[in-house]
């Protein structure tokens, strides 16, 4: 009858290469215990004053209502004289911004919009009216203001050139990273005097820090102001205070806690 052989030992060089791969343990490890820490999680928002904007609005010319079917026999025609005015309006519009010291370069006129339209019909007695067709020739202009001191100015020259609406004020940072850092660095501060706080009530001592973690990303989102149509009898309704802008941001912090002296 045999019996299996026995497993052979380790020879000790083996075997001390094998324990070298071991990570040492800690006594507290070693007796069980869960790792001493202090966790601390702070948020923080920081309020910041825009220091420049972006304007947005649109110029357009409208073809002559016709009924519906018969656009073709004077589309072109149409098209070609609301298309000179629009031009017209637009570089008349350039040059009063110009006027008002902009940089050509800050002035964007998008590309030309054709949105035909369907005119909705009034409906009179038993008469049947026919619907009615025109077209739109539609131009954005972008605005970027650096001195918002500007601002009421260039509403002003907007609104004697005629545009037909301002689809709003959009304000910004001229640098948006050193707002989102000093978010950041405020909710780390913030999570330090709280360690520090909970450290002096309850009698420990802080170790070294352990973890750090953002809980919410600092971003800048510009603000969008909404504004009414520019035309002379809404002008005076309009709002030039930029505001403040919010940035939030979160951290977790872990450290040690010290062993008493």
């Amino acid at each position: 009858m045999s019996f299996p052989r026995p497993a052979r030992a380790l020879c000790l060089p083996a075997l001390a290469a094998l324990l070298s791969l071991v990570p040492p343990l800690t006594a507290a490890a070693l007796a069980g215990e869960t790792p001493r820490r202090l966790d601390v999680q702070a948020e923080a928002e920081l309020a910041v004053v825009p220091d420049r904007a972006t304007l947005e609005a649109r110029l357009w010319e409208h073809t002559p209502a016709v009924a519906e079917g018969a656009e073709r026999e004077t589309d072109a025609e149409a098209l070609r004289q609301a298309r000179q005015r629009l031009e017209e309006r637009a570089a008349t519009l350039i040059r009063r911004l110009e006027a008002q010291g902009l940089a050509s370069e800050a002035i964007t006129a998008g590309s030309l919009q054709v949105l035909p339209q369907r005119l909705p019909v009034a409906q009179h007695g038993d008469d049947k009216p026919e619907p009615q067709v025109r077209t739109r020739l539609q131009r954005p202009v972008s605005i970027e203001i650096e001195d918002l001191a500007r601002l009421p100015g260039l509403l002003d020259a907007l609104t004697e050139a005629g545009v037909n609406a301002l689809d709003g004020v959009r304000y910004d940072l001229a640098d948006r990273e050193a707002a989102t850092d000093e978010a950041l660095v405020k909710a780390l501060a913030k999570a330090r005097h709280k360690a520090e706080l909970m450290a002096e009530t309850l009698a420990i001592e802080l170790g070294e820090v352990i973890a750090v973690s953002e809980t919410r990303a600092p971003v800048f989102q510009p603000r969008m102001m909404a504004m009414s149509d520019a035309r002379p009898e809404g002008a005076g309704g309009a709002e030039y205070r930029p505001g403040t802008i919010t940035i939030e941001a979160g951290v977790n912090v872990s450290w040690t806690i010290a062993d008493a002296p």
